[in-house]
C-alpha cells in the first residue's frame, strides 16, 4: 500500500479517520466543508495556473509546485489542525527528496486566514516521517477500528455522522 498525505494528515488528526478511510470507507463526497475547501483551493489563486502545477508522484497530489523555486504550496482551508498540515507538507517534501529532487521547501497557505507558513524538513523530520509511516501503517492494518477520539473538531469531520450514529432507537 502506497502511503499518501491524506494518510499523513488523518494519522494527526485520528486515528479512527485513518483506519476507516484507508479500509476504503470514505465519506468526504457527503462534506459541505469538503467541498468548501476544495472550492478554496480552485478559486484562491487563479493566477498561478500559468506559473506552478498540480504535480502527482509516488502516490501523493501536491497542491502547486513552482518547480523554479522548488516550493511545494499547500492550500488549507483552515489552520485549526495545522500540526497535521505542517506533516502532511513534510510528507511531500520527503517524497520529493525520495525521488531526487532536493532542494525542496514548502509553503501552507490559509487564504481564508490571510496567512502562510514556510516548512522546512530537518534531519530529525526524516527520521521522525519514518516512524510516522510505521505507525500509519500500525493503523491501517489493524484488525479493528480504533475508538472515537470525541475532540470538539470531530462536529465538522466528514465522518461524524458515521462515528456518531448508533443503530439504537430511543
Amino acid at each position: 500500500m502506497t502511503i499518501t498525505g491524506t494518510h499523513f494528515n488523518y494519522y494527526f488528526v485520528c486515528p479512527r479517520k485513518l483506519w476507516l478511510f484507508a479500509n476504503g470507507i470514505n465519506m468526504e463526497h457527503t462534506s459541505e466543508l469538503v467541498v468548501e475547501g476544495k472550492l478554496i483551493h480552485e478559486d484562491s489563486y487563479p493566477q498561478r495556473s500559468g506559473k506552478y502545477e498540480e504535480i502527482e508522484i509516488d502516490g501523493i497530489k501536491v497542491d502547486f509546485y513552482d518547480a523554479r523555486s522548488k516550493v511545494i504550496h499547500e492550500i488549507k482551508k483552515t489552520d485549526k489542525i495545522e500540526q497535521a498540515h505542517e506533516w502532511q507538507l513534510k510528507y511531500y517534501i520527503s517524497v520529493f527528496e525520495r525521488n531526487g529532487i532536493d532542494g525542496v521547501s514548502g509553503v501552507l497557505e490559509y487564504p481564508a486566514m490571510r496567512k502562510t507558513k514556510e516548512i522546512f524538513l530537518s534531519d530529525v523530520d526524516r527520521e521522525r516521517i519514518s516512524e510516522i509511516e510505521s505507525g500509519i501503517m500500525d493503523v491501517i492494518n489493524s484488525e479493528t477500528c480504533p475508538p472515537l477520539i470525541n475532540k470538539g473538531f470531530c462536529r465538522n469531520c466528514s465522518y461524524y455522522e458515521f462515528c456518531y450514529s448508533t443503530d439504537e432507537q430511543p
